[in-house]
């Protein structure tokens, strides 16, 4: 160890020997010079910069028109509302018109900024306007022959008032504030033409990077085989049919079970999300693989291998999932589903309904079928074609 410095003496006696005179105005003058370092050094340590810090350039608006609703074309926002809206009986084709460019006025004002509403600041919105199978029907609307309302499965436990409807509309932004004003704002629109509020539902993602996949209130991720969604097999004219399911998810009981336990029951890794028979999350499952007693790498029981595409001929459905969080006891996920012919899920439901080993901790509790409309362009709304 280096042996310290030691002075001899008194310091202090040494210090006022050699101190030289001050003058009053020279101290003052050094004593304002080290007050505003003093200042400045503590304005640094802060983290306050003395000059003004550039503002953060806003979030670039989603486009609303296009070929497409941008409700499926963009990234999913993390915040979204449904809402389901029921027309009078006395309603036809040119109110249903009325209604839909009235709806398409104001989310196209809530994406480019021009909503006179100081509640609502500049941010990407993204949305989607669908038309459930009853009103197609009493409408006779030239809407693809395989818009259908779904049949009952097994294990469901569907709340009518929770369901269906003759619109079916969703909005996201960054704030479950902004899906809450406009709501209040398409509500006002529909009023005119009689239409009601049939059901709302709130969602949300967790904060992810760009580019991952969200996960559930399981832990695991949600999304993973999702298909491009340029996939022409999911469109009809750039239009498309939703599957929508309200899924109350036991999260306690599940998260509770050993991991080993929770991955073969979903098929998946809970931490990467790679397929038990695979090593990355975006790998293809391979269902039939199996161990060399002759039993299945993916159980027969797994989530992913009852919902595998390889058993429907590789098609597969555009998921834009969000979890729901609207008591301690009811919890779980806002299964939405993109798809072409929604018979594809309806197979998909059987299989699971009858075998998955994720039954016990889930219950269906909602439903609905509608078909999104193509995009609209400036000078013609949604629904124009009707």
């Amino acid at each position: 160890m280096a042996a310290m410095h030691i002075e001899s003496g008194n310091p202090q006696d040494a210090a006022a020997t050699a101190r030289p005179r001050i003058g009053r105005r020279a101290l003052l003058s050094a004593g304002a010079v080290l007050a505003a370092g003093a200042g400045a050094a503590t304005a640094t340590a802060f983290g306050r910069n003395p000059g003004p810090a550039p503002a953060a350039a806003p979030p670039a608006p989603i486009p609303h028109h296009g070929a497409r609703q941008s409700g499926l074309t963009y990234r999913q926002l993390p915040a979204t509302r449904l809402l389901a809206l029921d027309l009078p009986a006395s309603a036809d084709r040119a109110a249903l018109r009325g209604l839909l460019a009235g709806l398409d006025k104001v989310l196209a004002a809530a994406s480019d900024g021009s909503l006179a509403d100081p509640r609502l600041a500049a941010a990407p919105i993204s949305s989607l306007v669908a038309i459930g199978p009853a009103l197609a029907a009493r409408l006779k609307l030239d809407a693809p022959a395989e818009l259908a309302e779904l049949p009952a499965f097994p294990g469901d436990r569907l709340d009518e008032k929770r369901g269906g409807g003759d619109l079916l509309l969703q909005v996201s932004a960054e704030q479950p504030w902004t899906t809450g004003i406009l709501t209040e704002h398409l509500l006002a629109a529909a009023k005119p033409f009689g239409a009601s509020s049939r059901w709302s539902q709130a969602g949300l993602l967790p904060p992810v990077p760009d580019g991952e996949t969200p996960r559930n209130l399981f832990g695991f991720k949600d999304g993973s085989a999702n298909p491009d969604p340029a996939d022409p097999g999911l469109w009809h004219s750039d239009g498309t049919i939703l599957v929508y399911r309200r899924i109350r998810m036991d999260s306690a009981a599940f998260t509770a079970l050993p991991t080993d336990r929770q991955e073969l029951a979903m098929g998946r890794r809970l931490a990467s999300g790679a397929p038990l028979t695979g090593t990355a999350e975006h790998d293809d499952p391979d269902i039939y693989i199996k161990h060399p007693d002759g039993s299945y790498v993916i159980p027969a029981d797994a989530h992913v291998r009852l919902s595998s595409p390889r058993l429907d001929g590789g098609a597969r459905m555009l998921r834009r999932g969000y979890s729901y969080d609207d008591a301690p006891d009811d919890r779980g996920l806002l299964f939405c589903a993109f798809m072409r012919d929604p018979a594809l899920f309806t197979r998909v439901q059987n299989r699971l309904a009858g075998n998955d080993a994720l039954n016990p901790f889930l219950t269906h509790n909602a439903s609905a079928v509608a078909w999104v409309l193509p995009g609209s362009q400036p000078g013609r709304p949604l629904g124009a074609a009707l």
